[in-house]
């Protein structure tokens, strides 16, 4: 992606109290249409809004279909390293902290862009990962899906030793206590966001049996609980889909083979997203484009996140 576009993300100064103190930018392209789509993107530790769209081409995708961008970003002065403090009981709630903090971020790009309410999404890597999982489970009314790749399911810790030992795969909740942590995060009660899984089977950093556990967390609450209802190949890696009684892919899941911890990017060829940098790994397939079709948002789309 053009230095250009990342260099041009707009600082969003006012958007609420901001509880949490975070950061906040947008990336409104020329070719959002009035009542278009809003896309939250969520970067990982170490990463800022513009190394994470720099390298996932959030931005160039909004550029090619016409889609609103907004990027959280998080302070130092909250975390050391810049992650999302998605274990902390009051960064993990509605009605506070780092939640609130994005929920009126969404507000405010919602009222100023004219965005169309009923399509926003959101989607995050490892600590944003995570963090997306809070959001999904504390206002799930806002989302019509969202995407988590090497994050960890919603409330799997409230501390920091916790979230050291569920990012190495010990500890987890199981699906039941899962699936009701998010049940009481909030008192909606559907219809609920869409969830897409995205994980490297050599993640060292965040194990990939927090995939099984997100999906786990989520299953029962859409109704499709046991085995997945197919699976198919998608640029050569496996994508496992769990439909629901009307048929509609509710949850997907795609465990990237030999890849580590980062976001799958395939910056080559004509359709190329992104550049490959730390965390942002080339293997072939672009979860941004497979994320964003999976949403609906492209104009080749045949499943819809809502």
């Amino acid at each position: 992606m053009s230095s250009d576009t990342r260099d041009h993300l707009t600082v969003l100064n006012e958007f609420g109290t901001d509880p949490g103190e975070l950061r906040a930018n947008t990336y409104i392209p020329k070719t959002f249409p009035k009542n278009g789509p809003l896309v939250v993107v969520l970067h990982g530790s170490t990463q800022s809004a513009e190394s994470y769209d720099s390298g996932s081409g959030w931005s160039a995708f909004a550029d090619e279909c016409g889609v609103a961008l907004l990027f959280p970003g998080q302070r130092r002065a909250n975390n050391a390293i810049g992650s999302f403090n998605w274990f902390n009981p009051d960064d993990s709630r509605r009605g506070g902290g780092e939640p609130l903090s994005i929920r009126q971020m969404i507000k405010q790009v919602v009222d100023d862009h004219a965005v169309d309410a009923s399509r926003v999404f959101i989607t995050g890597l490892s600590s944003g990962g995570a963090m997306t999982s809070v959001m999904l489970a504390t206002y799930p009314e806002v989302f019509a899906g969202g995407a988590i790749i090497a994050g960890l399911p919603y409330r799997s810790a409230t501390t920091l030793m916790q979230a050291f030992f569920r990012m190495k795969g010990y500890g987890s909740p199981s699906d039941r206590k899962l699936n009701a942590l998010v049940r009481k995060a909030s008192k909606f009660t559907g219809p609920w966001p869409t969830i897409s899984v995205w994980h490297g089977d050599h993640d060292t950093v965040v194990d990939n049996s927090n995939a099984d556990s997100i999906v786990g967390q989520w299953q029962k609450i859409h109704k499709v609980e046991g085995p997945p209802t197919r699976v198919e190949l998608v640029d050569g890696f496996p994508r496992q889909v769990w439909c629901d009684a009307e048929g509609r892919v509710v949850i997907e899941k795609y465990i990237i083979g030999r890849m580590g911890h980062g976001t799958p990017i395939s910056a080559e060829g004509d359709g190329g997203l992104g550049e490959e940098g730390k965390y942002m790994l080339e293997v072939g397939i672009s979860s941004t484009r497979q994320i964003a079709g999976f949403w609906g948002l492209t104009a080749h789309s045949t499943e819809e996140g809502r």
